[in-house]
């Protein structure tokens, strides 16, 4: 039995997140309280009683959602991954919680990819929608059809459900493609902008040089990362396949897939939210999922 921990990303927010954890769990509550010094603002006042929109505002709902997740990881007592992977943001969460990464540095990249993200939103009007019930070849030639916009698969979540990403016009266009094409529901996502698409190449840009500032070990087990779905411990493939994630879509079907295929027979959620457990199910029935 291969045991395997993934720890999700952006949208698995929810108020109070974090609280029971922080009251419960002395080693939890130090990492709280370091986190709101390292940020320089408290965040867990934010994630305890913020509002949902002040919970997606993405400088708050990343570093929320890493520190949720490496805190559980942290107080398990029999965390012991024979594998781990994240979606996006999780990768990151992953890193931490596999030692590959100190929560300290982990935390810093985590909040300068947050505000590198938001930048690159701001500086162009974009947007992200899930389509689903099209096979994913469907889904890459419509979005490479589209001529003069950016659009590009961002997310392949699980066999039927692809997130696609880019500017709003081309977004548009796509949806109304696939949707035509014969898509059951195109629905665009209430989100900042186009995340894992090449509209987010300044932020790329601005992340490479903080990871390549920041000090890495190899992690106690192999990363499963989303760029390419394959394992490594190597840490300068490790912070290539970082960088690489904000530009590239998330491979997380593949990722799974791949885990199963090294053994993988139960997965563990381990962070706020039950999303990946469900999207692990469609993707592989047979293995068994549970959360910390």
């Amino acid at each position: 039995m291969k045991k395997a921990y993934v720890f999700p990303g952006q949208g698995s927010q929810f108020k109070g997140m974090g609280a029971d954890l922080y009251q419960s769990s002395g080693q939890a509550k130090a990492l709280f309280d370091q986190a709101n010094h390292i940020l320089g603002f408290d965040i867990t006042q934010t994630m305890f009683e913020g509002t949902d929109e002040e919970l997606k505002q993405t400088n708050v709902t990343q570093p929320a959602i890493f520190l949720h997740s490496v805190a559980l990881a942290r107080v398990s007592s029999d965390f012991a991954p024979d594998m781990v992977a994240g979606h996006s943001l999780g990768e990151f969460s992953a890193l931490v919680a596999a030692g590959g990464l100190s929560f300290e540095d982990g935390l810093r990249l985590v909040a300068q990819r947050a505000d590198a993200m938001q930048k690159a939103c701001e500086a162009r009007p974009s947007t992200m929608a899930a389509i689903l019930g099209l096979d994913d070849q469907t889904i890459e030639e419509v979005c490479a059809s589209i001529e003069g916009e950016v659009v590009v698969p961002a997310n392949y979540n699980c066999p039927g459900q692809v997130v696609i990403s880019g500017s709003v016009e081309g977004v548009t266009l796509a949806c109304e493609k696939l949707k035509a094409a014969g898509a059951k529901r195109a629905l665009v996502l209430q989100v900042g902008g186009a995340f894992h698409s090449p509209l987010m190449q300044p932020a790329r840009e601005e992340l490479a040089q903080a990871i390549e500032s920041t000090s890495f070990n190899a992690p106690r087990c192999p990363i499963y990362q989303n760029v390419n779905a394959m394992p490594s411990t190597d840490v300068d493939i490790i912070k290539a396949n970082l960088i690489a994630q904000l530009t590239a879509p998330v491979r997380w079907t593949q990722s799974v897939e791949q885990m199963v295929a090294d053994g993988a027979t139960h997965f563990v959620e381990c962070g706020p939210g039950k999303v990946l457990q469900g999207l692990v199910k469609k993707i592989a029935g047979s293995v068994e999922v549970a959360s910390i």
